[in-house]
Parts: structure tokens; sequence; C-alpha cells
């Protein structure tokens, strides 16, 4: 325990921010912290909103699988072809006619393109158009009416969206620089740059758009036959279902974002009303204790709340406790030095102005000892009441160390022992059997000391004993000054550390003490975490053998 434990309460400073934010105390419905959590929650919804917005790695993604698609059917189809135009080649190994250009291969075609639903083309050598898989399948075939199954149903949420997200569309269109799809009625290998790559025996591939904007996907895959080159087969597909694919992945992400946002911005409102709130609420109320509102200002009591709100609001009201409690110390102390004080300037002036008029010498004399009675008593109260005041603040500034009891003990009755100024006074010491230690100020410990021993000396009669005991416990030591007086008052054992508070021996001379001085040890003792209380020793058959007081102080 040490003296800093001791609250102290400085001067205060003007301060131009507290000056300034008094004259703003109303802040609106959101206050600055709770702009502050509303924004940082909301950054982070609104940054992954925006990201997820751009889902070019997810429309990639799709445009790369469907590519793997249409090489795959693409080669099976080409296989196909392959082994069809290989009938023609004779038992022997002559070939007697090999070309793609055949009625069974043009049935493979068109049969292949059913199977996998996939536009093909199939061009020779020379990029000439041999069969185009949709005129093969709709040639001689009657029409055919099918009835369209139901519209999906959406829902009003998904449908409001969805046009939200139709008119960001119409004004941020996406842009891709992709070449225009050939558009002739019977297109040749030079429209397509994909073709001569499988001609030269390679796989190829092109993305391309329509010019409405419409993705188209094309493939192209070298036909073989007998290790030559025969042709190439080209496989288109419509990207209108990647960006169906990719338009209802950005509407849910918006869907899933505005509930996000609704959700993120009340938790935020939430959050910020029960910490900004009460924030508010404990600073506007400290204002009030600083500008002095009110003789006591009440903190509000957030305790309830089990968290730091709840931990500042007790701590601001335990502070704010102790501060009134100081001021009230503080106006209790001016209004005893003041009564203390008038009393010996109104016995100096009584005695200076009949000074003046009494002739008689053997009177003048006795109002000299009166008035140098009460120059010396108010010259003890003035050094009394400096050395009180200069207390406080020096307890709540000094350093602890650790104080050997035992030695402090010996050290105060040496000084009483060699300047022999009480010879008719005798001491006991009793030492314990161990070293005891305290961790305290020895300076301020041995005031304690030294005033406890000098009323007990002046209250005890002449031969008389102070009796000094020291005991030990576990957690506390406990210091013991008695002395063989008339014991103390029953009712007066607790005013006696009062400030001012007298009452002396008869014998003593008026004016010797201020009333200051055992005030002060429980100012000292209690700055270090102790108790001083006093009671009377009563013998056997019920006699006051005279007063102790007891310091207990924590190891």
């Amino acid at each position: 325990m040490t003296a800093d434990s001791k609250p102290y309460v400085g001067k205060s400073v003007p301060d131009g921010k507290a000056e300034k934010r008094e004259k703003k105390t109303r802040r609106g419905p959101f206050s600055s912290l709770g702009r502050r959590i509303m924004a940082i929650n909301l950054f982070s919804v609104i940054f992954l909103a925006g990201g997820i917005l751009y889902l070019d790695q997810f429309r990639d993604g799709l445009i790369e699988a469907r590519f793997q698609a249409l090489t795959t059917n693409g080669r099976m189809i080409a296989g196909a072809l392959g082994e069809a135009a290989l009938q023609e080649v004779s038992l022997d190994g002559q070939v007697q006619y090999l070309t793609l250009d055949s009625l069974p291969i043009k049935r493979v075609l068109r049969r292949l393109s059913l199977i996998t639903n996939t536009p093909t083309l199939l061009f020779d050598r020379e990029g000439v158009l041999i069969a185009d898989s949709r005129r093969l399948i709709s040639a001689g075939r009657n029409i055919v009416f099918e009835e369209l199954p139901p519209p999906e149903v959406k829902s009003p949420v998904r449908l409001f969206f969805e046009e939200l997200y139709d008119g960001w569309e119409k004004l941020f269109p996406a842009k891709y620089d992709y070449p225009l799809f050939p558009t002739n009625p019977i297109p040749t290998g030079a429209d397509f740059q994909e073709i001569g790559t499988a001609i030269n025996g390679d796989n190829g591939r092109m993305t391309r758009q329509t010019q409405r904007g419409e993705l188209v996907l094309s493939v192209s895959v070298p036909v073989q036959g007998f290790k030559h080159i025969l042709g190439g087969l080209l496989l288109t597909e419509s990207g209108s279902g990647i960006d169906d694919a990719v338009r209802s992945a950005q509407v849910t992400t918006l869907i899933v974002f505005a509930v996000t946002l609704v959700i993120t911005l009340l938790l935020s409102l939430f959050l910020a009303r029960t910490i900004a709130a009460p924030i508010h609420v404990l600073a506007e109320a400290a204002d009030k204790v600083r500008r002095g509102i009110g003789r006591r200002m009440v903190i509000p009591d957030f305790s309830e709340r089990k968290d730091e709100i709840g931990d500042l609001s007790a701590s601001f009201r335990a502070m704010t406790t102790a501060l009134y409690d100081r001021l009230d110390a503080i106006e209790a102390f001016a209004a005893d030095v003041a009564h203390e004080l008038k009393n010996p300037l109104t016995s100096l002036g009584t005695a200076v102005q009949a000074f003046e008029r009494v002739k008689d010498e053997e009177t003048r004399e006795k109002l000299r000892v009166v008035i140098y009675s009460d120059v010396k008593r108010l010259d003890r109260l003035i050094t009394d009441i400096s050395a009180a005041s200069r207390l406080d603040a020096e307890l709540s500034r000094a350093e602890g160390e650790v104080v050997d009891v035992v030695k402090l003990v010996e050290g105060v009755l040496d000084g009483y022992r060699t300047t022999q100024m009480f010879d008719t006074i005798s001491f006991e010491f009793k030492q314990p059997d161990e070293e005891v230690m305290v961790n305290g100020l020895p300076g301020r410990l041995g005031q304690v000391l030294r005033n406890l021993i000098d009323n007990a000396i002046s209250f005890s009669p002449e031969k008389g004993q102070v009796e000094i005991g020291i005991e030990p416990h576990e957690k506390t030591v406990e210091l013991s000054v008695a002395d063989s007086g008339p014991g103390i008052p029953e009712s007066k054992l607790d005013a006696i550390f009062n400030r001012f508070y007298t009452e002396r021996p008869k014998t003593e001379g008026f004016g010797r003490h201020s009333g200051l001085g055992l005030s002060i040890s429980r100012l000292i003792v209690e700055a270090h975490g102790g108790t001083i209380t006093a009671r009377n020793r009563i013998g056997e058959d019920g006699e006051i053998l005279g007063a102790i007081f007891l310091i207990k102080l924590p190891r």
C-alpha cells in the first residue's frame, strides 16, 4: 500500500476544448461515435457488395466451362465423322474415295447435333461449307408445335431488384470488346479464324458477340481420317445462358446485400445507442459537475449493464462522491480554522484594549502574559494548520518504501531518551521476536508515533509509564501506545480525532496544543490503508488504568 492510493483533488484549470464542447451539447439524432460505428460497419458491407457485383471471374469461369464442353462434343462428333469417311477405303488399303461431302456423313452430323443440342458447321480443307446442322435438322420435317411451359413465378421482391438491376445496366452497360459474329447466309472458312486453326490440325476457340451484344461461343476441331486432315468442324453456342446466370447471381447478391444492409444498419443504430447515448449522458453530467450546477450533481448509474460503460459510470460516481466529500471537508476545515483563529484573536484584541486603559503595573503584567499566551497560541495554530494543509498533497505525491516498524519505534524512543525532556516518565517497548515490515512513509509514520507518545506523556502522572507494543499478524501489524493517565470519556473516544478537538489535563498551560495532532495522525494512517482507534484500559476491579491507542497497518 503506497501513499498514492490517497485520492487527491488538484486545482481546476480552464480548458478551451471543454468550453467549446459545453456550447455543443446537442449532437442531433446521431452522435459522432454513432456515425463512426455505422460507417465502419456499412463500409465492409458496401465494399463486399461492390466486389461481388463485378462477377468477372464467375463469368469467365462459366465461359471456360462451356468451351470445355463444346470441345468435348466437337472431338466426339469429329471422331464419328472421321470414322464415317473411312468407310470408303478398300480392303487392300487403297483409297477409292475419301471426302466429307457425302450423305452418310451429313446424317451422322445431323444425328450427333440433335444429341448434343449444339449447332455445328462442317467445312472441307478449302474452307468451303459442306453442311449446316440447323438446315439438316429442319430439312424435310414438319413443323411441330409444343406448348410452352408456364412462366416462372417470381416474388415481388425479386422483381423489384431485377428492375433495379436492369435500370443500373441501362445507365452503366457492360462493355466487352469482342468481335462481331459473322452474319453471312452461307459462311465460309474465311469468316471464322478458328476454322483455319482446325484445318492446320489444332483446336481453336473464339468469343464473339452479336450486334445486340449477345455472347456467342465457338470451338473448332479438326476432322481427321487415315491420318489426314479432311476438314474442320465448328460448334457454336449462344452465351445468353451465361449472361442469365450472371444476371441471376448479381440480382441475388443485391437482395442479400439489401437485407444485410438493413440488418447492419439496425444493429449499428442499436450499438450506437447503447454506447454513445450513455457516454453522452455521462459527459453532460460531468460538465454539470465541472460548472458547479447544483450542490451535489448525481452521476447516472449504469452499473447494472455489467460492461465497461457500467464500470465507467461506477468510477464516475465514486469520483464525484470523493470530490464532494473533499469539498465538504475543505469547507468544514475552513470553518474550523476561522473559529479557532477567532477565539485567540478576540482574546488578544480585548487584552490589547485593556492594556491601553489600565495603568496599574501588576494588572498590565497579567495582560502581557495573556497577550504573549494568545500570540503563542496563534503561532501554534497557524503552524499546525499550515502543516495539515500541506500533508494531504504530500501524501498523494510521495512514494512509499519498506519500513522496519521495530527500528522506527526504537529511533523515536531514542530521541526521547537522548533529550531527557521527560525524565519523570519511563518508556517500555515490547518488541516482537520477528522482523515486522510495512510499506509506507517512515517520516510520516514516525510523526504519528510521536503525536501519540506526546499525547500519552501529557496525560501521564509523574513517575508514570508509557508502553509501546508491536503485535504482528498474518496480514496486518498492530502498533499500540498506552499511558497511565485518567483515560478518555466513553462519549469522546471517536470525537478526539476531530480537528481542533482539545481536552487537556488541568495542569497543562492553555494554548499549548492546537487540537490537530490526532486528526493529522488519523489522516496519515488512513492514507497508508490502516486504521487508528482509542479505548480505555480497564483493570480487574473496573478501574480505568489509562488510555491506549491502536494502529493497524497492512503488511
